[in-house]
């Protein structure tokens, strides 16, 4: 049984999603506050966390960046009012799996929570790789870090996740859809959100090896490249 943290101030709202979720076998541990939420997740393990964004003595965007001291791995979506773009670009930059604006179906929360918890499962794959050589990085796939000379980046499984799509697929035209498939679990708009910042962080580690190069070939797809010697 998946364990759920909820942090919700709304109470009759909560109720509901709570009993809903439990139909579906989770086990939901409710806060109504991001304080509370955070004492919570502090002392209990859980395996994903649904935070509403608008809450009192602590918001949603805060607890997030708390959380994610204590775990970085933790999936969690965000629940909210809003549509401001400005929220849904905080929520990526904060490493949100999802961000669902209010009113919705409790079915489409069900349905996120399964494919964001299918994703986390199929991270395992790394687990059972080892140190691979790309360009002259070093890739070390079960300490998830990435070497280059004296310098060593660690890296968030996402981003392990997605070097490894890309190195298992180099030289190799792919269609967004395929990318955002195989490392998200779905090709909406979010998710490409999303895959787009994480593209954007691994330019960046991988900037020091200029036979290295992740090119977009605007709506086709993207291309890992590592250059050989002829």
């Amino acid at each position: 049984m998946k364990k759920i943290l909820l942090a919700e101030d709304d109470f009759d709202f909560a109720n509901v999603l709570k009993q809903y979720l439990e139909l579906y076998k989770y086990d939901v541990t409710w806060a109504e506050n991001g304080e509370i939420a955070l004492d919570f997740f502090k002392k209990e393990l859980f395996d994903i966390c649904v935070f509403d964004v608008m809450m009192p003595k602590l918001d949603g965007f805060s607890l997030a960046e708390k959380i994610t001291r204590i775990n970085p791995e933790i999936p969690f979506i965000f629940l909210t009012a809003k549509k401001l773009k400005e929220d849904k670009i905080i929520g990526l930059k904060l490493g949100a799996d999802d961000y669902i604006v209010k009113p919705f179906e409790a079915e489409e929360l069900i349905l996120r929570l399964q494919n964001i918890l299918k994703r986390s499962q199929q991270k395992n794959i790394l687990k059972d790789a080892e140190e691979l050589e790309i360009g002259l990085y070093y890739f070390d796939t079960k300490r998830l870090t990435l070497k280059i000379n004296n310098h060593t980046q660690q890296l968030t499984e996402k981003e392990a996740s997605l070097i490894l799509y890309f190195f298992n697929h180099k030289n190799q035209l792919l269609k967004r859809e395929q990318i955002l498939k195989a490392v998200w679990g779905n090709d909406d708009f979010f998710s490409g959100r999303s895959m787009d910042v994480y593209i954007s962080k691994i330019r960046k580690y991988l900037k020091d090896d200029s036979k290295i190069a992740i090119e977009s070939i605007r709506n086709i797809g993207i291309e890992f490249k590592i250059m050989v010697n002829p």
